[in-house]
């Protein structure tokens, strides 16, 4: 063996120079052996060559031999010739039917796994064991059918094995995929013997606010340690904006590094994963990268984690670099959830050019037929303000569009103010039967707010609310403010928002702000200020625009309370930052920026075209500075 390869040792056996004689001597465990170096090499070939030296020399009715060949054309999706084999067999024993079964699961032929379950249970030969409950439940519970779940479930507890450890786990997953976390903890409750599994179960099932921390404390108390599957379940719930779901994170991790269960985090990878991403929820990218850094075997999903991680906290460039050392330092090759999640930087800085490098990616592995993928495609060609792409994309009939890629296309004529097309394409949506949901409503009413299409927009909202049963969101209601006070109408907005299904937010107030200042309208722009003053108390750019506001009024002792109750409050305005990309490189500027090597003469350009904005009469001479 260490001579030769498994397939090398395999073709010289298999070959015709090796004698009859010696084939005939070949032992039974010798033929399963050959079959499992076929599924290891996952090769079909193999298997069938295996197969046909299994007919020749009379082992074709050994059960042993004839499971693996089963087992082994599941995995090569033969199902057809998993049940020639099957059927070859007299008489059947359990081994057989459940590898049967078994690989109708692993070829998600479900209904089929159903029958032969059936089939076994009228079968005089062989009884269902643990094994097959434990099986049929799992089914049960990837398809969502709660009735054959509970009918599995009842043959299970007449047969005897409903107290297994095993088939009581499998029972418990069922009911909570299928919403029944009370049947869940009813059989928990019943079972005589609780293993690490039952409680990962009970645990998974709970919610933050349904007990989760306590069930695993009342794990520990029973005797039993949590082990790397509990901890990745309650860090799904840790970490985010709440302070306090950090804490709980940092006590996991703690708890982790105190027992070891991460080894240098290279023996269990998707705890691994389940902290960075804790961390990066958390706004801790600091924190989720040394955890990162620290892992020894780094695979797809850790790369993945850490580049969403980056990206969802605005390091869009940082997203961006951890994206090409995956590939280019580790050799691992993204996966369709690594490029939707490195998409949104390509919106926030590196432009138009790596989106369509992600895209022509996509294509030449075969990514670009996912509609999550798509979909995300769609959303960066509109940002990058390629509507054409966009419209491409939208228009390939190689996958299936759902209401989410509908809603992105609308929302991208909306960004771009062509309320026409998003309305016809809304029209287009509703003919097919697809029923639209918050997101699009949003953005059909911000292309029509855009687009000064005020009669329509209101029809939409109307028909949303009334036709489609949509509930108004804080969302939708800030666009229809927006909608009216854009086109004038700041009365008709304000008795809108004063007749709100909804407690207006800041961003209703906000859009109440920007047309006042369109308009002109000082009385109802102050009165904005101090409502969104009131609801965002912690935001410094309501005081700026505030102070600015009431200093153009010379109402200079406003402006002073307003910066005096800014600096009691210790804020300080972000500056804004704008960047554009050229061959390659990305500029950023901040407001009065001085860093830039070329800042005069940027400032010198922007000289020239202030004058041309004012319609100075020596504007011409900005044709011989360009030139």
């Amino acid at each position: 063996m260490n001579q030769f390869s498994a397939r090398q040792i395999f073709t010289l056996i298999t070959s015709r120079n090796y004698t009859c004689a010696t084939a005939l001597h070949q032992p039974p465990n010798l033929h399963h052996h050959f079959l499992q170096l076929s599924i290891t090499h996952r090769s079909l070939p193999l298997a069938q060559q295996s197969h046909a030296r299994v007919l020749t020399h009379g082992l074709h009715q050994n059960p042993f031999i004839a499971t693996k060949l089963i087992s082994a054309y599941a995995l090569f999706n033969h199902p057809t010739k998993s049940r020639l084999v099957f059927d070859s067999i007299e008489p059947k024993n359990v081994y057989l039917w459940n590898s049967l079964i078994n690989g109708c699961v692993k070829t998600r032929v479900y209904n089929e796994a159903f029958k032969l379950f059936v089939e076994m249970c009228c079968c005089c030969d062989a009884l269902p064991d643990e094994y097959t409950f434990s099986t049929m439940a799992k089914v049960s519970g990837e398809v969502g059918d709660l009735v054959a779940g509970k009918w599995v479930h009842g043959k299970s507890v007449r047969v005897g094995f409903a107290t297994d450890a095993v088939v009581a786990n499998s029972l418990m997953s069922m009911y909570c995929k299928c919403g029944e976390f009370g049947e869940c903890r009813k059989v928990f409750d019943e079972m005589p013997e609780r293993n690490v599994g039952s409680w990962n179960v009970l645990i998974a099932g709970c919610g933050f606010d349904n007990g989760m921390l306590e069930t695993a404390k009342s794990m520990m108390m029973s005797g039993l340690k949590p082990d790397g599957f509990t901890v990745s379940s309650l860090l799904g719930l840790c970490g985010g904006e709440d302070v306090g779901k950090l804490g709980y994170g940092r006590e996991l991790h703690c708890y982790v590094v105190k027992y070891g269960l991460d080894l240098n985090l290279g023996s269990d990878v998707h705890l691994g994963c389940c902290l960075v991403d804790m961390y990066c929820r958390s706004g801790r990218v600091d924190l989720g990268r040394r955890v990162f850094e620290r892992m020894k075997c780094r695979n797809v999903y850790a790369w993945t984690a850490m580049v969403n991680g980056s990206v969802q906290n605005g390091a869009s460039d940082e997203g961006l670099i951890l994206f090409r050392k995956m590939q280019v330092e580790d050799g691992i090759e993204p996966n369709r959830v690594s490029l939707v999640s490195v998409l949104p930087a390509c919106i926030s800085h590196a432009g138009l050019t790596s989106g369509k490098q992600i895209h022509g990616f996509a294509i030449r592995k075969e990514m670009n037929h996912d509609v999550s993928l798509c979909n995300a495609l769609i959303d960066m060609y509109c940002k990058c303000g390629s509507l054409d792409f966009a419209r491409r994309v939208f228009e390939d009939d190689s996958f299936c569009k759902d209401a989410i890629s509908w809603s992105s296309m609308i929302s991208g004529y909306g960004l771009h103010g062509r309320g026409e097309e998003a309305i016809v394409l809304y029209n287009k949506m509703l003919q097919l039967g697809i029923k639209p949901d918050m997101i699009t409503i949003v953005g059909v009413l911000s292309a029509c707010g855009r687009s000064g299409l005020v009669n329509e927009g209101l029809s939409v909202y109307s028909s949303a609310t009334t036709d489609y049963g949509i509930k108004p969101t804080v969302e939708i209601c800030a666009c229809v403010v927006d909608l009216l006070s854009r086109s004038g109408e700041l009365d008709r907005a304000l008795n809108f928002i004063k007749m709100m299904p909804v407690e207006p937010g800041p961003s209703v107030w906000g859009a109440l702000v920007t047309a006042s200042v369109l308009h002109g309208n000082r009385d109802m722009q102050d009165l904005a200020y101090k409502f969104l003053i009131q609801l965002e108390p912690e935001n410094p750019s309501n005081y700026i625009s505030a102070s600015n506001f009431h200093a153009s009024s010379r109402r200079w002792d406003v402006v002073a309370e307003t910066r005096t109750m800014m600096k009691d409050r210790g804020l300080k305005k972000t500056p804004g930052c704008s960047w554009i990309s050229i061959t390659g490189k990305t500029h950023s500027f901040y407001v009065a920026d001085k860093v830039h090597p070329c800042c005069d003469s940027i400032y010198e350009m922007l000289d020239y075209l202030i004058l041309v904005m004012k319609g100075a009469p020596d504007s011409h001479d900005l044709v011989e500075y360009s030139a």
